[in-house]
């Protein structure tokens, strides 16, 4: 069967990567913010009444954490308002609304290696956190044809990320040694892998809210150094603490997501964190 899907900020490093998987297989619109702003109510209805999506996938988002701790009217027009609206027309049309959410929601402070489930209770500390914990529960309020899907350490072949941000430090600084964050564990997720999770979800009329992270865990300097070795870099990494390199935000020091959902269902697509920079890494030296 084909769907009418609407993909919100089509143009990021998810977004474009669900416009690909999905694109494939169904009749897929991109919604650039220029198209739709997703934070104002009469943009959300004109445009949803116009284009009568049967899935809106919401890849848009204020994910700029630091900034988030002083553009806070901003961070919450995005990503509380904006989820709000979207459920609450995708509703009046009886379409379901596929909200992409993060690991910030959790407060990260449990023991590692132990993950959180879908079921924990969630404890934002920062306001990027709190606000995306805001959107997702305005959705619940609004609508009941819902997935949220709660992900981290998303990286892409769009889009500014991590490993992109490290490469360009190992290519720039060919001298020295690089300092990466050794205290901060989490998974590292393809944004490709997600969308094709995404699809499965969307074939199996998922429900609910999920899990949909990398399997496995690691830290950031863990991470650095499996892709410059994937790769072919020879750059000295040195492992440190976030002490070293202080933010205007509280980052989670675990971030493990256990895809416990997906897995109960068997439905879970995720593949283990090293396999996925492997396939990034191949796509990346194209």
């Amino acid at each position: 069967m084909t769907l009418k899907i609407l993909v919100t900020g089509a143009l990021g490093q998810l977004g474009s990567d669900c416009m690909r998987v999905l694109s494939e297989h169904h009749e897929t619109i991109a919604c650039s913010h220029e198209m739709l702003d997703i934070g104002n109510s009469s943009s959300v209805q004109k445009v949803l009444n116009n284009i009568k999506p049967d899935i809106i996938v919401n890849c848009a988002a204020f994910t700029r954490v630091d900034d988030c701790e002083t553009m806070v009217e901003d961070a919450y027009k995005i990503n509380s308002d904006g989820p709000k609206y979207l459920a609450r027309f995708s509703h009046q049309l009886g379409a379901k609304l596929i909200h992409i959410s993060t690991d910030y929601v959790f407060d990260g402070i449990r023991s590692i290696p132990r993950g959180y489930d879908e079921t924990d209770t969630p404890n934002p500390v920062s306001v990027y956190g709190k606000s995306k914990l805001a959107g997702e529960q305005a959705i619940i309020s609004e609508t009941d044809r819902f997935m949220i899907l709660r992900t981290a350490w998303l990286f892409g072949i769009g889009g500014n990320n991590f490993l992109k941000t490290m490469y360009r430090l190992a290519v720039a600084e060919k001298g020295s040694p690089l300092k990466v964050i050794n205290t901060q564990y989490g998974s590292f997720t393809h944004s490709l892998d997600l969308a094709k999770q995404i699809h499965q979800l969307i074939i199996s009329d998922g429900q609910g809210i999920y899990h949909a992270s990398g399997e496995g865990y690691c830290t950031w300097y863990d991470g650095a150094k499996y892709f410059f070795k994937t790769i072919g870099i020879q750059k000295e990494i040195h492992p440190c603490t976030e002490k070293e390199f202080p933010t205007k935000a509280v980052r989670p020091q675990n971030s493990i997501l256990n895809n416990l959902q997906l897995k109960n269902q068997n439905i879970n697509m995720m593949p283990d964190w090293q396999d996925s920079l492997d396939t990034f890494a191949k796509l990346f030296k194209k």
